[in-house]
């Protein structure tokens, strides 16, 4: 191995040396703490630490880095202190998760980290939502993200290279080539001789390293960093090193041919860069002795502190309190009395347009939404008055716009999102459910994101452009779900989806875009989330529904010419107990409408929520009216067989003579 010293001082050498031993150290700790039960997984990084190291510490300390689960070097290099490290490992309250996650799937923006989930590719998104913001406030910063030869094969990793070429992102792509994808080899990963073939494809730099040549990391990710921060251009680093232990410890590695293990065991970071160090004069024996001391001392103290501390006392209370992140919600109302007739169209524009007036952080990006004006024409004109840095078409990758909104929240701004149908949002998937919801009960961070969903059948779109899919994100903790039924409510909680902190999804009817129209507030507003309405009162029983069913419960109830509470929830999730709790104690029969399907739908949860609570007031089971357990079809008749409208009035009569 040559190690190229450069201009580097002694003093900058035996610093990378210290980085080295540092995470080594820990990890030979820490596998005997393995063996001894007192951590219950572990993913070595043995042999691979020149690649952390050496890129973090080329690195300005506020600049981001998003490692992965075998990059230990990266939090010993950023000064993160060893109690509370151990603290995470153990599940202890005072480590980033509060026992709530383990390993390294934690941020810390006080380190500037942002890890990883198991999903292993969405963190590549999120680096790029950082250096979007980085972008945007003109910061000149680079970020640095890992991945693995495994991790590479995932949709995100084109996803997230693609926008990041397409919008010169500066974003350091390292790919860390360790040879297998756990016991996957990489001749089974991908058919390119390099991932820096895939450079060409992208129309990006790339750039193939000795990933043990902690001299060599440090060199060209310092170099590469400098160039970046001022000519914002992501780039692709291929580093080449090997996993010499499993891929977590269970795995072991008896699937490694052991020629391989022992020529790669000769190019070890530490010792053939302690041995060149040596030979140069620059430390010596006595030099590593004491400094192992020194770090062993370090480790010692941070597990005594970890030790000590109790395991988490659990409490209902505190895990349900840090679902969401705060926010102390206060209405504001029409600044004057002013109003004008609105199409639900013309109502979230509105609201999209004002809350970009009144937040400059704030970013709106979808496919089409710029000089077309999306394909519902909403942010029409937008453009020439926002410009198109915050209004930005993006490619066909909604899993990467969605990771980039998250990104954007580590960097305290703002996004919306609009999905072109809401049936595209599967692309987006665990974005959203895994890294979106999750992320303020993990550690802490909040996901400033609305995303904006045009749902709904009745426009003859057939399966792929009609589905109502709010159960999908109903069953998912920390996401707020939100569906208004008119355009006053539409603005208003736009509003305050827009203001709200955590992620928000933002259900609008397609069919009720241009069809229905009403004196709306011209000035800006906002309604609470998590709050139902009373749309109207009657004695004889209960409608609760939302959306495009509220619509149809009018209907109902004036052609059946009875009298009847509807309740329109206007929020899924939170839903409103209260509220429920009300029309059913005054009218004592329900009935819950809903355009989605009926099996796995949400008045299945209401249903049994009223059923366990409130039995003892009802005069009849709970109804449910909703669409049948199938697709949705194209043709007229077909889809409107398929919608609950054509069975709601003869379900009313058969509960009003239960």
């Amino acid at each position: 191995m040559n190690f190229d010293r450069k201009e580097y001082t002694d003093q900058e050498l035996k610093a990378l040396y210290e980085g080295l031993l540092r995470p080594r150290m820990i990890e030979e700790k820490m596998l005997i703490l393995l063996r001894q039960g007192k951590v219950s997984k572990w993913f070595s990084g043995i042999g691979q630490e020149a690649i952390s190291v050496g890129a973090t510490s080329a690195l300005r300390s506020d600049e981001y880095i998003l490692p992965m689960h075998r990059n230990l070097g990266v939090f010993t290099s950023r000064n993160i202190p060893y109690n509370k490290l151990f603290a995470q490992f153990q599940g202890k309250l005072s480590g980033f998760t509060k026992g709530r996650d383990r390993s390294f799937h934690f941020g810390t923006n006080e380190h500037h980290i942002i890890g990883m989930i198991s999903h292993l590719g969405p963190q590549l998104s999120v680096a790029d939502g950082i250096a979007l913001a980085n972008k945007l406030k003109g910061e000149r910063k680079a970020t640095v993200v890992f991945t693995g030869d495994g991790g590479a094969s995932q949709g995100e990793f084109h996803e997230a290279l693609n926008v990041a070429a397409v919008w010169d992102l500066p974003v350091i792509f390292v790919i860390e080539n360790n040879g297998y994808g756990l016991s996957t080899p990489v001749s089974e990963q991908y058919r390119c001789s390099s991932f820096v073939d895939k450079g060409i494809g992208y129309g990006v730099d790339a750039i193939k390293i000795d990933g043990n040549n902690v001299l060599e990391v440090y060199n060209t990710i310092s170099q590469l960093t400098d160039n970046m921060r001022a000519n914002h251009k992501p780039v692709i680093v291929e580093a080449i090193t090997f996993r010499m232990r499993g891929h977590e410890e269970a795995s072991g590695t008896k699937y490694v041919p052991k020629e391989l293990l022992d020529k790669w065991s000769l190019k070890d970071p530490v010792e053939n860069y302690e041995a060149f160090l040596l030979k140069e004069n620059i430390i010596t024996r006595a030099y590593i002795d004491k400094l192992r001391k020194v770090i062993q001392k370090e480790i010692d103290e941070g597990l005594k502190h970890a030790y000590a501390e109790a395991i988490p006392e659990a409490s209902a209370e505190k895990e349900l309190n840090d679902v969401y992140a705060p926010h102390d919600y206060r209405e504001i109302k029409p600044a004057s009395d002013k109003t004008s007739e609105k199409r639900l169209v013309d109502a979230i524009s509105d609201a999209l347009k004002q809350s970009l007036e009144r937040n400059s952080e704030l970013v709106v990006m979808g496919q089409d939404i710029a000089e077309y004006g999306g394909v519902f024409k909403v942010t029409e004109g937008f453009v020439e008055l926002f410009g198109k840095e915050r209004i930005r078409n993006t490619p066909l990758c909604e899993s990467a716009i969605i990771g980039i909104g998250l990104g954007m929240s580590i960097k305290k701004q703002k996004s919306v999102i609009e999905m072109q149908f809401a049936d595209f949002v599967t692309c987006g998937f665990n974005q959203i459910v895994n890294n979106l919801a999750k992320s303020y009960y993990r550690w802490q961070q909040n996901a400033d994101v609305v995303i904006r969903m045009p749902a709904g059948a009745g426009v003859g779109a057939g399966p792929f452009h009609s589905q109502s899919n709010e159960a999908w994100f109903f069953h998912t903790p920390g996401l707020k779900v939100v569906y208004p039924s008119s355009p006053t409510e539409a603005k208003g909680l736009l509003a305050s989806a827009i203001e709200d902190p955590n992620p928000v999804i933002y259900f609008e009817h397609k069919y009720l875009y241009r069809s229905l129209s009403e004196s709306v507030p011209d000035d800006y507003y906002t309604i609470e989330i998590g709050k139902a309405r009373l749309v109207e009162e009657g004695g004889q029983l209960s409608i609760i529904t939302y959306g495009m069913g509220v619509h149809w419960a009018k209907d109902a109830v004036k052609e059946l010419g009875i009298s009847a509470d509807i309740l329109d929830l206007r929020t899924l999730l939170p839903w409103d107990k209260e509220a429920v709790k009300t029309t059913v104690m005054k009218t004592n029969r329900v009935l819950i409408l809903h355009e989605d399907c009926l099996t796995g739908g949400i008045a299945g949860e209401l249903s049994a929520w009223i059923g366990e609570h409130y039995f003892k007031y009802l005069d009849a089971p709970v109804f449910r009216v909703a669409s049948l357990d199938s697709a949705v079809p194209f043709a007229s008749s077909l889809e409107e067989n398929f919608l609950p409208k054509g069975r709601l009035k003869q379900k009313i009569e058969e509960l009003l003579e239960f």
